[in-house]
């Protein structure tokens, strides 16, 4: 059972966390054997943020602060344990208390930093711990963790990027939706009313908005159930190897976002394949753990396929200029690497390019959808003026 407890150290600080027990007493019985006086245990309640997740989990930004904080305490002289009891009393993140709770308890008990870090796999990934491995053997944890604080704010600028690129057109086209529906199921009907009754010839485009109406009026709970089957239809096909295959090679293929999709995931498995050949994993593990992140199955199957010619013999350089998924400047930027054998090097500064190349692309975007958006907008807006304006207009006409 999981249990919140209240102790008292020695020195008569009160400290306070989460642990996993039998039951009280055996919780009891093991904060004495670690010098802790029990002020209070009590199981923990179910709570609302135990059924809604995005209330209960860990930020990337809380993973970073975590990184770089740990990184500073252990270079500072401070011993793992202690570093992470400090730590513990500064985050704010319920969550992630609870999480280096577990930690500090699995290490306490001899479980080594990354082993204890196995146990939270929605907050360490299988790479973070696989690097903290290599740090842990390499006796260089605090250099390890400073570079993986590094890769995680890239990454997460790098998200933020794509994001922000993205939320001006989503937004505009969700709010055209909810106006659309909101015209035809309050605004057309009553002026479908109006309309009859004055006995007047309405014009084409006001005949076509009526129809769109009556057709959403009668026909909105077949539309919302198809929508919905559709969606899960879409998943359960997205979720098997063929319909995988097509929708990743159409994503590929997409205008513009293509591309993008393209080099956003080049600069990624740049920055992922540099930091661990860096920290002294093997290239064909560092490159089987790297295809998991690829987020696009044509990249992860060529990756693989790279692992297989270097576990054969073959370079890892000469293995990616088989595929036309990397281009030659990674390709080269690669070879030469493994020649003056600076390869993490070399691919750091391949991820840094394609991620100039990623804001560029994305303000190249961000510059073309605005008017775009814009002359759409206009066109919405004028069909519905002229439909509903030109009957009242022609009527007015009759009138003089």
């Amino acid at each position: 059972m999981r249990l919140r407890y209240k102790a008292a150290t020695k020195d008569g600080k009160i400290t306070q966390g989460l642990l996993e027990a039998k039951d009280i007493t055996s919780a009891a019985a093991y904060l004495r054997g670690k010098e802790l006086l029990p002020i209070s245990i009590t199981e923990v309640e179910n709570q609302l943020s135990n059924y809604i997740p995005f209330l209960n989990r860990v930020k990337t930004q809380d993973l970073i602060i975590f990184t770089r904080q740990m990184s500073s305490m252990l270079s500072s002289g401070l011993t793992l344990l202690r570093a992470l009891e400090i730590l513990k009393e500064q985050i704010e993140n319920a969550a992630m208390t609870e999480v280096v709770t577990a930690i500090i308890n699995d290490v306490s008990e001899g479980r080594t930093f990354s082993q204890a870090m196995q146990k939270h796999p929605k907050v360490f990934s299988p790479i973070y711990v696989s690097i903290i491995q290599a740090g842990e053997s390499s006796g260089l944890l605090d250099r390890v963790l400073l570079r993986l604080a590094d890769n995680l704010e890239k990454e997460a600028k790098l998200k933020s990027t794509i994001r922000g690129a993205l939320m001006y057109p989503v937004i505009v086209i969700v709010l055209m939706i909810v106006v659309m529906v909101v015209m035809m199921v309050f605004v057309i009907p009553q002026l479908t009313v109006l309309y009859s009754n004055l006995n007047i010839e309405l014009p084409l485009p006001t005949q076509i908005l009526l129809g769109m109406s009556k057709g959403f009026a009668f026909l909105w709970p077949v539309i919302l159930v198809g929508a919905v089957l559709g969606y899960i239809g879409y998943h359960k096909w997205a979720a098997t190897v063929g319909g995988r295959l097509i929708i990743d090679n159409l994503i590929l293929k997409l205008p513009i976002f293509g591309e993008l999709i393209k080099k956003t995931i080049l600069a990624e498995f740049s920055r992922t394949f540099g930091l661990l050949v860096g920290t002294g994993t093997l290239v064909v593990e560092a490159l089987n753990e790297t295809a998991n992140i690829a987020g696009n199955v044509h990249y992860k199957n060529a990756i693989l396929a790279v692992s297989n010619q270097v576990e054969k013999g073959v370079s890892v350089g000469q293995s990616m200029s088989y595929s036309p998924l990397f281009p030659q400047l990674l390709v080269q930027l690669v070879k030469i690497g493994e020649q003056t054998g600076k390869m993490d090097e070399n691919l750091q500064k391949a991820s840094e390019y394609f991620e100039r190349e990623v804001d560029q692309t994305v303000k190249t975007l961000t510059t073309a959808m605005e008017p775009f958006i814009m002359v759409i907008l206009g066109i919405g807006v004028a069909f519905l003026i002229i439909s509903v304006i030109t009957p009242i207009y022609s009527l007015i006409s009759n009138i003089q």
